[in-house]
């Protein structure tokens, strides 16, 4: 059994680093995929701006929650 004093490591850090990266990149691709029309959208609008945003939000309003008991 795990123990449940445990803190996340450096494992789990690295773990979460491949996966933004390996999001990020899939984002890159499906960029580059989309008609013209719809790239200039994404590229020439704050629709990043607005993702990293709403992201950032979601992530800090996740971590700030007080733990769950049945965890």
């Amino acid at each position: 059994m795990a123990d449940p004093e445990r803190t996340p490591g450096l494992r789990e850090a690295l773990l979460v680093g491949e996966l933004v990266v390996v999001v990020v990149l899939l984002a890159g691709v499906v960029t580059y995929l989309l008609p013209g029309d719809a790239r200039d959208v994404v590229l020439r609008t704050p629709l990043l701006i607005a993702v990293l945003i709403g992201g950032t939000a979601g992530v800090l309003w996740r971590i700030s929650r007080p733990g769950r008991s049945d965890r």
